[in-house]
């Protein structure tokens, strides 16, 4: 085969057949199919699209490209099950979700990516812990897994590898948001996992990837159509990211959320515990640890109640690295930034929308983020106590603090944060965060 004639058929809309994308995924690995020919098929199909056969057999031949992992040699006592975000501003759900599933039964072998652009990373959330070892080699991985019941790390070497080399190229030839090549690079690395089924959750709004509904619903279905025909069982939700989800965004701000989440501190955010729950219930499900999603929900309900989630995730933060203690002392080990400012609103009223786009800029303007993959981020700065959308404010009441570097820095994300709430006179109409289902 010539990879310049595959990719001529692909330019001309025609579809591909399961060889031919084997052949192209093998050229993108071993490195016989040059920058140009590898950019040239991403852009081929980001304007051509795919069918759902050519969206199947691209992403088997991605997850195929690196080692599967199969915890069969284990003898698990229960189903192994992840739940992936397509990300948003404020999303820790991750960090919340694992711990609950593997303290209801569940194996959760999650691998986790690092933010880039306007959206945090799970991956630089627990970078922000001391000593948390991010990227394990598989074995200690397994062992984690295995006696802990879950693990959140990034990416290895030998997972779906011809993924990570196409989707560097994506990034650099404007493709990243093309639904067949997202759809596959997700599950790819899904598929590599060995799991028993998959929760998706994809995020539409603002501050999503998906902005519009009808986008949110044609990526939904995809995963869900081409997971499944790959032999993945999976469901997937889509939920609101029309505004910030909890009160934190930051990375160890976000790590602090979730420590006060799983034990009980305080009061748990309303919409973040909905779809935690929602989330869980589902995975429950889906693994067979539950009958039906609402009793998922009420047992993921009962581990926070009674501690058996927060204690999950301590175990898993010291199995990997982290102090011992990381749960009861977590302001200890994460850094705390040198300048914290109220951004204080200038009129009066209710917040009447968000752009959590925008917030999520904000953020990266203090250096909590990145515009380029090698960027080094701060993950002490950021905001927290965001202000909701539909609650009453004063003139110079705080919308939220902020968390920065420098004085300069502050003033910047102030303006930004400023500028992307949005204050009116009546309180809007609420909407609830899970906005439909997909199965």
């Amino acid at each position: 085969m010539l990879p310049q004639e595959i990719i001529r058929r692909k330019r001309d809309g025609l579809e591909l057949s399961a060889e031919e994308i084997a052949f192209i995924v093998r050229g993108i690995h071993d490195g016989s199919l040059s920058e140009g020919q590898v950019a040239s098929f991403a852009m081929s199909v980001f304007f051509r699209g795919m069918t759902v056969p050519e969206r199947v057999a691209l992403t088997l031949g991605l997850a195929g490209s690196g080692i599967t992992l199969d915890w069969r040699d284990l003898a698990l006592p229960g189903p192994v099950i992840d739940k992936h975000s397509s990300g948003g501003v404020g999303d820790k759900v991750s960090l919340m979700l694992a711990p609950i599933v593997a303290a209801c039964g569940g194996f959760v072998p999650m691998i986790s990516g690092r933010g880039l652009g306007h959206t945090g990373g799970t991956l630089d959330k627990l970078s922000s812990i001391s000593g948390y070892e991010t990227q394990p080699d598989i074995e200690t991985f397994r062992k984690v897994v295995r006696e802990v019941g879950c693990a959140v790390i990034g990416q290895t070497d030998d997972l779906a590898p011809a993924d990570r080399r196409l989707y560097a190229v994506r990034d650099v030839t404007g493709s990243v948001e093309s639904i067949p090549l997202l759809v596959s690079s997700i599950l790819s690395k899904k598929i590599a996992e060995g799991l028993d089924g998959l929760v998706m959750d994809v995020k539409c709004g603002s501050g999503a990837f998906c902005d519009t509904e009808p986008m949110a619903r044609d990526l939904a279905q995809s995963l869900v159509a081409v997971a499944n025909q790959a032999g993945l069982p999976t469901i997937a939700l889509i939920t609101d990211m029309d505004r910030v989800l909890g009160r934190d965004v930051g990375n160890a701000l976000e790590v602090m959320e979730t420590v006060a989440y799983l034990t009980g501190a305080g009061t748990r955010e309303p919409r973040l515990h909905d779809v935690t729950m929602a989330l869980a219930g589902e995975m429950l499900a889906l693994g067979g640890l539950s009958p039906t999603v609402m009793a998922g929900r009420a047992r993921a309900e009962a581990v926070l109640a009674d501690g058996r989630a927060a204690e999950v995730f301590g175990r898993m933060v010291a199995a990997l690295g982290g102090p011992a203690d990381f749960v009861e002392h977590a302001g200890r080990y994460l850094p705390g930034a040198p300048v914290i400012r109220p951004c204080t609103a200038e009129r009066s009223g209710h917040v009447v929308g968000m752009n959590a786009r925008e917030v999520g800029i904000a953020v990266v303007s203090l250096g909590g983020g990145r515009t380029h993959a090698d960027d080094a981020i701060d993950t002490s700065v950021g905001l927290t106590e965001m202000i909701d959308v539909g609650a009453a404010v004063r003139a110079g009441n705080p919308l939220c603090i902020v968390h920065a570097a420098t004085d300069a820095a502050a003033d910047e994300a102030i303006a930004l944060v400023r500028r992307a709430i949005c204050i009116g006179d009546a309180a809007p109409v609420d909407k609830p965060i899970v906005m439909d289902r997909v199965e």
